[in-house]
C-alpha cells in the first residue's frame, strides 16, 4: 500500500508479509492502523516540507540531516522512544531538516492538532520556556546552514508569553522575599459568638512587594503551590505563628488563644510534616492544642492521607479543622470516619442568610456539626444581622470583617 508523508512524494509502506526485516519488527502481530512502516532509505519528510505532523519512533533508526552551503550535513540519529519532526509542528514552520530511515522503522503519527491542543492546555511557563528554546534552536540552525531567511530576527513575545515570563519573575522575587523575611503574617480574629470574646485567630500571609505593592495572596500562594516554594513558605508561616504564640503568652494573654494555619496539598504529602510542626512547638514550650491546622475541603478527596494526619495530630493533642466546607467538593461520607475537630462554613453560606432557604440550610449544617461533636466557624460574617442569626441557630464561632480584619501582631497586642 502507499501513502503520503509530510507532503513528500508517495512512498511505499510494505505489508508485513512482503519483507522479512519488517516482519521481524512485528513478530506474528497484525499491522496496526495507527502505526506506519518504512523501508530503510525512505525519506519520511524533507527539508522545506510543511509541518503536517510529527512521529513517535516505535522501532528502527532515523537519520536527521540538513543542507549546509550546498553539502548534506548529518545532525544526528534518533531511535525508539524519541519524537521526530515535532519542532516544526510546534512553531508551525517548514521543516528545517530531512528525516531518512536508516533501518526498517515503525512510526506512530501525531497529528498537528494534538500538539496544538496539548500546548494550549500546558502550563504557560512551560510553554513559554519551550518556545524560547525553540527560537534559539531555529536561529542556531539557520546560522549553521547559512540560511537566515529571516529566522535570526526574534519574534515578538505574545501576551501569553509575557504573562508567563512575569510569572517566572514573580517566582524569583518570592524566593528573595522569603530569604529577606519580607512576607508578613497577619491574624484575623475568630469570635466565640456566645461570649463575644476572641477565642483565636487565623494566620494569613501577606506580601508587600517593594515595586508592585500588595501582591494578591491568591496569586502568590497559587504560584507557591505550583512549585516547591509552598514548603518553605509553609515553614516560614509556622515559625512565625509559633513566635506569635510565645509573644502572646509573654504578654499575659490568658487563656492563650489558638492560631489556625492552612496546609497545602504539598505540605500534606511531606511524611515528616507533623513532626516538623511539633519541633516548632517543643522548641518554644507551646501546648499543641494552641496551633490548629486547617485542611481545605478539596483535599479530603485524599482520604487515606487525611485520615493518617488526623490520627497523628490527635495523638499529640493537636486539632484539625475542615476549611471551606460547602464550596463544591462536599461529600458527607468522609465525615462519617474523618474525625475533624472543627468545620469552617464557607462565606457563601453566610451571605445566604438573608434568604429563608439559606437560614434553613445553615441550620441543618449547625445541627450536623453538633451531632458530629464539631465546633462550627461561620466565615465571611460582615453584618450584625448575620451574627444574630448564627447565634440563634447555635453556631459556635464567627469570622469576618464584622469581627475583625487581618492585622499585625502589634495591633492584636494593643487591643
Amino acid at each position: 500500500m502507499r501513502g503520503w508523508i509530510a507532503g513528500v512524494r508517495p512512498i511505499t509502506i510494505l505489508p508485513l508479509s512482503n519483507d522479512p526485516a519488517l516482519a521481524s519488527l512485528w513478530g506474528s502481530r497484525a499491522l496496526q492502523p495507527y502505526s506506519e512502516l518504512f523501508e530503510a532509505g525512505h525519506v519520511i519528510f524533507a527539508e522545506g516540507d510543511p509541518p503536517s505532523g510529527a512521529f513517535l519512533i516505535e522501532s528502527g533508526r532515523i537519520e536527521v540531516s540538513t543542507m549546509q552551503l550546498g553539502e548534506r550535513r548529518v545532525l544526528g540519529e534518533l531511535g525508539p522512544g524519541m519524537l521526530l519532526g515535532e519542532m516544526a509542528v510546534i512553531d508551525d514552520s517548514p521543516r528545517t531538516a530531512t528525516a531518512r530511515a536508516l533501518t526498517a522503522c515503525r512510526l506512530t503519527r501525531i497529528d498537528a492538532a494534538q500538539f496544538a491542543e496539548r500546548l494550549t492546555a500546558a502550563d504557560p511557563v512551560v510553554r513559554a520556556l519551550l518556545m524560547s528554546q525553540l527560537t534559539r534552536y531555529r536561529s542556531t540552525l539557520a546560522t549553521l546552514t547559512g540560511n537566515g531567511s529571516g529566522r535570526n530576527s526574534p519574534p515578538a513575545a505574545s501576551p501569553e508569553d509575557a504573562g508567563a515570563f512575569d510569572k517566572i519573575r514573580l517566582e524569583s522575587e518570592l524566593r528573595a522575599a522569603l530569604e529577606r523575611k519580607e512576607l508578613e503574617v497577619r491574624l484575623q480574629p475568630i469570635e466565640e459568638i456566645e461570649s463575644g470574646r476572641v477565642a483565636g485567630y487565623e494566620a494569613l500571609v501577606r506580601w508587600q512587594h517593594p515595586e508592585r505593592g500588595a501582591v494578591s495572596p491568591s496569586e502568590f500562594i497559587r504560584l507557591a503551590e505550583e512549585t516547591s516554594l509552598i514548603l518553605p513558605v509553609g515553614d516560614y508561616v509556622l515559625a512565625r505563628v509559633c513566635d506569635m504564640l510565645v509573644e502572646l503568652r509573654r504578654r499575659g494573654r490568658r487563656p492563650l488563644p489558638f492560631i489556625a494555619v492552612n496546609l497545602s496539598a504539598r505540605q500534606l504529602a511531606e511524611p515528616d510534616m507533623v513532626e516538623r510542626i511539633l519541633d516548632h512547638l517543643r522548641s518554644r514550650d507551646l501546648p499543641p492544642d494552641r496551633l490548629k491546622l486547617e485542611i481545605t475541603e478539596s483535599l479530603v478527596l485524599d482520604y487515606v492521607r487525611i485520615a493518617d494526619l488526623l490520627t497523628r495530630c490527635h495523638a499529640v493533642g493537636m486539632h484539625v479543622a475542615l476549611d471551606d466546607f460547602g464550596t463544591g467538593y462536599s461529600n458527607l461520607a468522609p465525615l462519617l470516619t474523618l474525625d475533624f475537630d472543627q468545620i469552617k462554613l464557607d462565606a457563601s453560606f453566610t451571605r445566604a442568610l438573608d434568604r429563608p432557604r439559606g437560614v434553613a440550610l445553615v441550620g441543618v449544617i449547625v445541627a450536623m456539626a453538633r451531632a458530629l461533636d464539631c465546633d462550627l466557624v461561620a466565615e465571611g460574617v460582615e453584618t450584625r444581622e448575620q451574627r444574630a442569626i448564627l447565634h440563634r441557630l447555635g453556631c459556635h464561632y464567627a469570622q469576618g470583617w464584622l469581627v475583625g480584619k487581618p492585622v499585625a501582631l502589634a495591633d492584636v497586642l494593643n487591643d
